[in-house]
């Protein structure tokens, strides 16, 4: 089997949010299926990581942090900007197109004689096959550690089958309704899902309702729950233990003093935004418990270094020119306040023009509130998903913010139309959906 038609078999399959909770692809299938492959899941330990916003930033520092230490890691995260390779990467290398396509051959095939005998009901869903196709590369790979990012919610989410070495949870907020819940308190529930009876849980106080699901879950389960709230620096650029850097790219740096390990390192994060040294905090949290459960090679130094070599695409991505380009994921409300506290700090002074698109199942009219009243002009677009909104559904979702919004649905139109529109003084700002920024990434040569 080609790597195209694997991907065209992948795409097939639907989207991965395409499924409602009658056929959900549930956990003891997903056994079913790990079964006849041999557990490849078992043959390696694991970071299992959950989350509304941060998840996928906490878990591309700590797999730097990892990388730092000399461990072989794999990293298995989602979506992906442009192609599904991105997904799953060793020591930071997506696998390869002949891999990818030799595994879902396999994976494919195994699940069609599951199903023909009737140990399966049906033929798993797009991300059970991903979530797998990861399982044996790492496996294959004879990966070290591997970091995992939950897919959606956490309790019957298809990576949630490890016995992950230590659980993390991000920030939570609202997110994915039509499936957790429309509360934060059942959304924590469905996250708190990862948690293991004797496990260790790393987190961060956050809002009453996530905190008092977490801490009620980890008494439940006998749990040993690490706060990680000693690596969140102080927030005040005033304080003589912090200070905010701009580098020769524009992108914001904070550099600040921690004590980990017994020892002093100086933080350099390469991820821009202020909520962004939670998700380190986690980070640095996570491998000192990955450390004290043996694995070997993390020390203060590895720490130091796999913070500052971290590379995470799409996240206050900034595309140097005329006019600059600031591509950033922010795809729920929670994101976009905080896009819009790093724009209001770095860009005060100038205009901004936004090429936003989202999917049509997101927080599309609180999302313009919070964000388009920054704008100079916004111009909504369609990224090419079907369940992208159209763009006159993004006008009417903005009617209440006052700001002149104007819809062009191919996103190459789209995006010259705010190009030409900015001239040399404005910056164009692309955001409300990943598929949007992979998109324009693609356009733009940008690699992920």
């Amino acid at each position: 089997m080609s790597y195209e038609t694997a991907v065209a078999s992948m795409f097939a399959l639907g989207h991965e949010l395409a499924h409602t909770p009658s056929n959900k692809f549930d956990l003891a299938h997903m056994r079913v299926l790990l079964a006849a492959m041999n557990h490849p899941e078992r043959t390696f330990p694991s970071v299992l990581i959950a989350g509304t916003n941060g998840k996928g930033s906490t878990a591309a520092t700590l797999a730097s942090i990892f990388r730092a230490s000399v461990l072989k890691t794999g990293l298995y995260t989602s979506p992906h900007l442009i192609r599904l390779n991105e997904r799953i990467r060793v020591n930071g290398v997506e696998i390869s197109d002949g891999d990818f396509a030799g595994l879902h051959s396999q994976v494919d095939a195994l699940a069609d004689r599951l199903v023909e005998r009737k140990d399966l009901p049906w033929h798993p869903s797009f991300f059970e096959m991903m979530t797998a196709i990861a399982f044996a590369y790492f496996s294959r790979e004879n990966v070290d550690i591997a970091v995992l990012e939950v897919g959606m919610g956490g309790r019957l989410d298809a990576t949630n089958v490890v016995d992950p070495l230590v659980s993390v949870i991000a920030d939570i907020s609202l997110d994915h309704q039509k499936y957790l819940g429309n509360t934060v308190g059942e959304i924590a529930r469905e996250k708190a899902g990862i948690m293991r009876p004797g496990g260790v849980v790393v987190t961060l106080p956050q809002q009453p309702e996530a905190n008092d699901v977490i801490g009620n879950t980890i008494l439940d389960l006998d749990a040993i729950g690490v706060s990680a709230v000693q690596y969140v620096p102080p927030v005040t650029p005033n304080s003589t233990q912090y200070s905010v850097l701009s580098t020769q790219n524009k992108n914001i740096e904070y550099q600040y003093p921690l004590q980990v390990m017994g020892k002093q390192i100086l933080v350099r994060s390469p991820l821009v935004g202020r909520h962004q040294l939670r998700n380190v905090a986690l980070a640095i949290a996570a491998a000192e418990e990955a450390g004290r459960r043996g694995i070997s090679g993390i020390n203060a130094e590895s720490i130091e270094r796999g913070i500052r070599e971290t590379k995470w695409p799409g996240r206050f991505q900034v595309v140097p020119g005329t006019p600059e380009i600031v591509l950033d994921v922010a795809h729920n409300p929670a994101g976009a306040w905080a896009l819009r506290s790093v724009l209001s700090e770095r860009y005060e002074d100038r205009p901004l023009i936004f090429v936003f698109g989202a999917m049509r199942d997101k927080a599309i009219s609180e999302m313009t509130e919070i964000l388009f009243p920054l704008a100079e002009r916004v111009i909504a677009t369609r990224p090419d998903n079907p369940r992208a909104a159209m763009p006159e559904e993004i006008q009417q979702a903005a009617s209440r913010t006052g700001a002149e919004v104007e819809s062009i649905g191919e996103v190459k139109a789209a995006l010259d139309r705010a190009r030409s529109t900015a001239g040399t003084t404005a910056v164009v700002v692309v955001t409300g959906s990943i598929y949007l920024v992979g998109e324009v990434m693609g356009l733009l040569g940008v690699r992920a």
